[in-house]
């Protein structure tokens, strides 16, 4: 007979491992597979030549200790509840900000000082400034308020309502709005406009007339009340945590298990079909995969696919990740830079230049008197389907576009090219291998003017099955799908008989 349990996660993902930790700890029996040897997905680090390197993200929301301050803290909240404990170190700058014609802004905790060295830049827009960013922490006084849990459980929004009443209203309004439009109710300078799209653009890929008002809300506000902390040891502390805590209270991650298929019987998931032809039953499958890939290889029903105009399908990346000599990196460098030499190609593939030195915060990740930087830009597959990935076509080409993406990232770093002692590349079509997403894209984004409520939540068409992940409410980003994962959970568990505790 197949193993069965109650529930089946398919991806260790962040989204997924939270969903999953947070059921097993509830008391239901809980499966994930996973295809790589590691958990995390584009949340992971890995070794290389004495140097730990992020695999992907690398700014997180989340960490405040004081439950007062931080939208949610849900990370702190949830590992504390699984017992489980992570270091973490603050950061003092989200993002150090070099743009054209010597515009440079540090978006520092401290709120006063990132708004006064934007006044100073624009003393033209110091009203316009502290009104806009003012609509943003409204957003964040009414998201901190209230607990986290599924919109699509009417017992859940019935108790927020009941409540919050007032809070809830408003933040019904909020949705109806782009931070784009409300930056534009107050400032009108065309480069702070630009900025403005920039730091939209710095986490949703989208500018800021795309990007719904609350996730704007959630992003640039929370950075200066629970503030950007980074985990020691690197991104792969955080699901080594939620593995941890999930295998604590009996879960199993079983790595290196690829799912085929999601078995489906008279309409409802009812297990899944592993590669080797292994099968396991569960009362629920979460699919941590995007919504194309769950519906185009999990799921085998043609009328189930998700139609290419329904989303905006964001790009993949290319990326570099360097050990070099520590005496390139100066006293006081910021961890995260955004470097941006031409407006007009900011939004375009390779654009903008996201750029970490993790190390600056975190010795251990690198050798002693060196430093491990990563460097990536936007970039999509047909860039590169001229080359077989086994080829030395393939390899040479991503060194020679490594070579220069490496020269423009000196004039954040002068010199950087003859510091650089160690060179690892990855295009999309390494995202695509290793993360097993359509195109290695970092998601499907919401077209311009659509409701954030229009996102995909947790419950799909096939009874039973659930999603989390960065396809779901509320979209890209670590502290994201951390949301859909607890979002997950809630729904499930409610469903299944034993609610969670709000976090």
């Amino acid at each position: 007979m197949a193993e069965t349990v109650d529930v089946i996660v398919v991806g260790a993902g962040i989204g997924g491992l939270t969903a999953a930790a947070l059921l097993q700890e509830r008391g239901f029996s809980t499966i994930v597979f996973e295809k790589n040897r590691f958990p995390g997905g584009s949340c992971s680090s890995f070794r290389k030549g004495g140097y730990t390197f992020d695999a992907g993200a690398s700014v997180f929301y989340g960490f405040r200790d004081d439950d007062a301050k931080g939208t949610l803290n849900l990370h702190s909240r949830i590992f504390r509840k699984l017992g489980v404990e992570i270091e973490t170190i603050a950061d003092p700058v989200q993002i150090h900000y070099h743009l054209p014609a010597g515009f440079e802004v540090p978006a520092w905790f401290d709120r006063d000082r990132f708004l006064e060295s934007l006044s100073r830049r624009f003393p033209h827009e110091r009203t316009g400034i502290r009104k806009f960013y003012d609509e943003l922490e409204s957003v964040y006084a009414i998201l901190n308020a209230l607990p986290a849990g599924s919109l699509e459980d009417v017992m859940h929004l019935g108790i927020v309502g009941a409540r919050h009443p007032l809070k809830t209203a408003a933040l019904g309004v909020k949705t109806l709005f782009s931070m784009g439009k409300t930056a534009r109710r107050y400032i009108s300078d065309p480069e702070l406009l630009h900025f403005i799209d920039l730091e939209s653009y710095s986490w949703s890929v989208q500018d800021a007339i795309s990007t719904p008002l609350v996730n704007a809300g959630i992003c640039l506000a929370d950075r200066h009340h629970g503030g950007i902390n980074y985990p020691v040891g690197g991104s792969g502390a955080i699901p080594a945590a939620l593995v941890k805590g999930f295998e604590k209270f009996g879960g199993s991650v079983r790595f290196g298990s690829e799912v085929a298929k999601v078995i489906v019987e008279k309409g409802a998931a009812s297990g899944v079909r592993l590669s080797d032809g292994t099968e396991v039953r569960a009362r629920a499958v979460v699919s941590n995969a995007t919504a194309w890939d769950t519906f185009s290889k999990l799921v085998d029903d043609p009328r189930l696919r998700i139609p290419d105009e329904r989303f905006i399908k964001a790009p993949s990346w290319f990326q570099v990740w360097l050990g070099v000599d520590g005496a390139i990196v100066p006293p006081g460098f910021h961890m995260h830079h955004i470097i941006v030499g031409d407006w007009s190609k900011y939004d375009q593939l390779g654009g903008t230049i996201y750029f970490s030195a993790p190390s600056v915060l975190d010795p251990s990740l690198a050798p002693p008197g060196k430093h491990a930087l990563h460097l990536f830009v936007t970039a999509e597959t047909w860039q590169w389907e001229q080359f077989d990935y086994r080829g030395a076509e393939y390899k040479a080409a991503k060194e020679a576009f490594a070579r220069s993406l490496i020269a423009r990232a000196e004039s954040l770093l002068p010199g950087l090219r003859e510091a650089v002692e160690l060179t690892v590349t990855a295009t999309p079509q390494s995202h695509v291998r290793y993360l097993n997403r359509r195109d290695g894209s970092y998601g499907p984004l919401l077209k311009p003017g659509q409701n954030i409520l229009l996102k995909p939540q947790n419950r799909t068409p096939v009874k039973n099955l659930y999603a989390a992940g960065d396809s779901t409410f509320p979209g890209q980003g670590v502290i994201a799908v951390t949301y859909s994962g607890v979002s997950c959970a809630s729904y499930i568990a409610r469903q299944l008989g034993k609610p969670l505790d709000y976090l």
